[in-house]
């Protein structure tokens, strides 16, 4: 059978201690950062095309930059949430102190998802946003996190192919 072997890489690009604490970033960490902050360019450069929208802009862009703050608590916490409902319910019954401790792994896809869908209604309703211009808004930024996202699951040996 021909195969090409998997690049050893780790998951970790860097750590750094300091005071006997050590502090690393994580190619996921990377990628969630880089995906959030290129998607929020993207939809920044939609919302100032002015062709683009035949009512004008549904938000602002100081609405853009809270809505970001709302993404990221969505997918972080809804991720987080996602993977100990789904995956280990058993386990955070238990020790339920571990569902903080994010540094340890654990996030799923869905539930990140859930957790964007979620905090973007809430955002809507908050602001009077109509919401399918902010799906339109949505789906042009969330390509670039799903596919940095992807690579570092693949950094971090996450899903590998069948022998």
């Amino acid at each position: 059978m021909t195969y090409i072997t998997f690049p050893n890489l780790s998951p970790e690009i860097f750590s750094i201690s300091l005071f006997g604490i050590t502090f690393a970033l994580r190619w996921y960490a990377l990628a969630y950062i880089a995906g959030l902050l290129i998607g929020w360019r993207l939809v920044l450069r939609a919302l100032r095309a002015p062709g683009l929208w035949a009512d004008g802009a549904p938000l602002s862009s100081e609405q853009l930059d809270r809505l970001l703050t709302w993404i990221i608590f969505g997918v972080v916490l809804g991720g987080r949430l996602g993977f100990v409902l789904f995956y280990h319910p058993a386990w955070y019954i238990m020790h339920p102190g571990d569902i903080l401790k994010v540094w340890e792994g654990g996030m799923s896809f869905h539930g990140g998802f859930l957790g964007v869908v979620a905090a973007a209604l809430i955002f809507c309703k908050r602001e009077k946003i109509p919401l399918l211009p902010m799906a339109d808004l949505l789906a042009l930024a969330a390509p670039a996190g799903l596919l940095l996202g992807r690579i570092a699951n693949f950094i971090n040996a996450e899903l590998w192919g069948r022998q």
